[in-house]
């Protein structure tokens, strides 16, 4: 597997995916019709913030990331990402290199810590995966997200110092 800087080529490999994840509105707090422009934009952030795809050896594309500043001003030395893996990759470690990445990434950029503002606590997989990679819940909003089967469940605030 190969991580290497995502392109506005590589949004048709990856909207699939990321439509369906989104719709589903299980793991995100983006809205469940959000239309592929729009995912477009906010994905495939601009410099010095910085969006990625993992892929395989044949070119295909297994999952995506993206990083940026938590914060401006005096609270932009703390950085944050999302990741977002094409289910059919699910379970191959996809996630964790995308997400080793953007630590790495945020070491050399020079932040202090990243923080994840909005992982949902019944994502039992991201939070095993983020606690696994050294993240700490430091709170949980109860009831800020509205899972379509679930119900209402928290939203862990999740924070690594870099």
């Amino acid at each position: 597997m190969m991580i290497r800087e995502a392109t506005t080529e590589d949004w048709a490999a990856v909207w699939p995916f990321f439509h369906q994840i989104v719709a589903a509105g299980e793991t995100f707090t983006y809205p469940v019709d959000l239309a592929g422009d729009d995912a477009r934009e906010w994905w495939l952030v601009r410099a010095p913030n910085r969006a990625v795809v993992a892929v395989d050896d044949s070119g295909t594309v297994l999952g995506t990331a993206k990083m940026n500043r938590n914060h401006m001003g005096n609270g932009s030395h703390i950085a944050s990402a999302s990741y977002m893996v094409d289910p059919a990759h699910a379970g191959k470690g996809v996630g964790r290199a995308l997400c080793e990445y953007s630590l790495d990434w945020a070491r050399a950029e020079g932040f202090r810590a990243m923080q994840f503002n909005a992982v949902v606590e019944t994502n039992v997989y991201a939070v095993r995966l983020y606690r696994s990679l050294g993240f700490e819940v430091l709170g949980t909003l109860p009831e800020g997200f509205n899972h379509p089967v679930k119900g209402y469940v928290g939203l862990h605030i999740m924070h690594k110092a870099l």
